[in-house]
């Protein structure tokens, strides 16, 4: 009888352990909890799991960790919730991780080694994130198998030459429906952005400038090392000799003016007060 009742334990201990999360459903090492109203993270996964899908629910904050036994993970899809931030090292035992999409949140920046250790991944989709502003120029470090970078429709007003550079295997970039200022601060990136990315697999139609005013509304893939030739305008000796030049008639502008204010204002203040002498 006591070596039932422990046998029924021990099964039903491992029926746990391999059970399906409440309001999820699990086949073939995939769990899906899409569209079940989540307010946190399911507890308890598949320790073999290798596609996580949590899209499509309220879910506005990770735990510290949360991923880290789930080493075989190499789907995450996490679009259309409330996320506002992801926990640190969040992705450190996630070596396997392929495709993650973060698309539909509130990120509002992306940190120095976001993704640190998830070397494989392939695809991640930050699109229409729309309080995205900030993306640290490390951010990206160690994603050599990115194929496929999706950061469209958020907040980007700039982006570092830094943040792209080491992404040797880029293929598609979407920067599409961001407030891009295309100053002179901009010029490294868009250069590499020439070299490096076929404007086939770039929406070329939808990145447009929105500043300075002079290149509002252009199209950001279209700039030219002739649209910031303003920017490298050197001043020659005769240049610096000019401003030199009129500086020094400024000022002397400037001193003679004050001395004549000087010397009228006294005439004033002489006249009326021999006006008030007189009439006394």
């Amino acid at each position: 009888m006591i070596l039932i009742t422990f046998l029924l334990m021990t099964a039903a201990l491992l029926s746990g352990i391999k059970s399906c999360p409440v309001l999820c459903t699990c086949q073939n090492q995939m769990v899906d909890c899409s569209n079940q109203r989540l307010f946190s993270v399911p507890p308890d996964l598949l320790l073999d799991i290798r596609n996580l899908s949590l899209a499509h629910n309220r879910i506005a904050n990770i735990p510290p960790g949360y991923l880290s036994c789930y080493t075989e993970l190499q789907i995450l899809d996490l679009h259309n919730n409330s996320l506002s931030e992801l926990p640190k090292r969040l992705f450190i035992n996630a070596k396997k991780l392929l495709h993650l999409d973060l698309s539909y949140n509130n990120l509002s920046h992306l940190p120095a080694d976001m993704f640190q250790m998830a070397h494989d991944l392939v695809q991640v989709n930050l699109s229409y994130n729309p309080g995205l502003r900030k993306i640290h120029p490390l951010a990206f470090r160690g994603l050599f198998q990115l194929r496929h970078l999706d950061l469209s429709y958020g907040s980007l007003s700039f982006l570092g030459l830094e943040a792209l550079e080491d992404l040797s295997g880029l293929v598609i970039l979407r920067l599409g429906g961001n407030p891009w200022i295309c100053g002179c601060t901009m010029e490294p990136l868009l250069k590499w952005l020439r070299t490096n990315i076929q404007t086939c697999v770039a929406d070329v139609q939808r990145a447009k400038c929105w500043g300075p005013p002079e290149v509002d509304g252009v199209l950001l893939f279209s700039l030219t090392e002739e649209s910031f030739k303003a920017c490298h305008l050197t001043l020659t000796l005769d240049d610096y000799l000019f401003i030199a030049f009129v500086g020094f008639v400024v000022s002397i502008a400037s001193v003679a003016t004050n001395f004549l204010l000087g010397i009228t204002a006294n005439c004033c203040h002489r006249w009326s007060k021999a006006n008030e002498e007189e009439e006394i």
